[in-house]
Formats: C-alpha cells, structure tokens, sequence
C-alpha cells in the first residue's frame, strides 16, 4: 500500500484533480486546506486575524489564498505512474514553479481506512 500526498497551489483545479484521480482508480481522499512556509511568513496565509463576529466573505477570501493537501492511498504500485501521469495533465509539469508538490511513500501498516459494517 502507497499513500500519495499533493500539495496543489491553485484550488480551482481540485475538482478536474480528483475526477482524473478517482478514473486512475482513487476511491477515497482527505483534503485540507494548507499554506506554505513563503506564504506563512508573509502573512499571506492561514489567518489568526478573523474577527471575533466574521462574514461569509471573511472566510471566503482566506481559502482562495490557501493551498490544498490531498491524501489518499492506493493498494497497487501500477497505479502511482497513472495517478502522477493524470496529475500532470490536469497541474500541469510538477517541476515548474507554482504548481504543487507530489509525494509518494510505502505505507507499513494502516488502520481504518477499511471499514466493515455500520454502527448506529
């Protein structure tokens, strides 16, 4: 078992990402929202400055500016080549600047990423 983390730099791509990822054969993936160390420390990124009574629009602009970190697993090895490949269809070449930042580790043992039954 793998487990691929992205970081992609432009969200509006997430959604075309996550089909092309889920036709390579990901059923399932966590996204957050994430800022880089650059973007941190400008003071460009995840804010502390929300006012004690927000608007809609305060939480909006915030995640224009953040990043998102996708995780997911895979069970096959075949399937890292085909998730990098629709990756970079869809990012564009990840060596380039501004695009994101792909990792993909060995996974030594997992728990509850498979669940059995429904509790109530």
């Amino acid at each position: 078992m793998y487990m691929i983390i992205l970081v992609l730099h432009n969200p509006d791509l997430l959604k075309e990402l996550m089909e092309a990822w889920n036709e390579e054969g990901v059923d399932g993936a966590t996204i957050l929202f994430s800022v880089g160390m650059g973007k941190f420390l400008e003071k460009q990124g995840l804010r502390d400055d929300i006012p004690l009574i927000p608007s809609l629009e305060d939480f909006y602009e915030a995640s224009e500016t953040l990043s998102r970190t996708v995780f997911a697993t895979v069970k096959e090895e075949a399937l890292i080549d085909k998730i990098v490949a629709a990756t970079q269809r869809v990012m564009g070449d990840l060596n380039k600047p501004e695009t994101g930042m792909l990792l993909v580790m060995p996974v030594l043992k997992a728990y509850g990423l498979y669940k059995t039954g429904r509790t109530k």
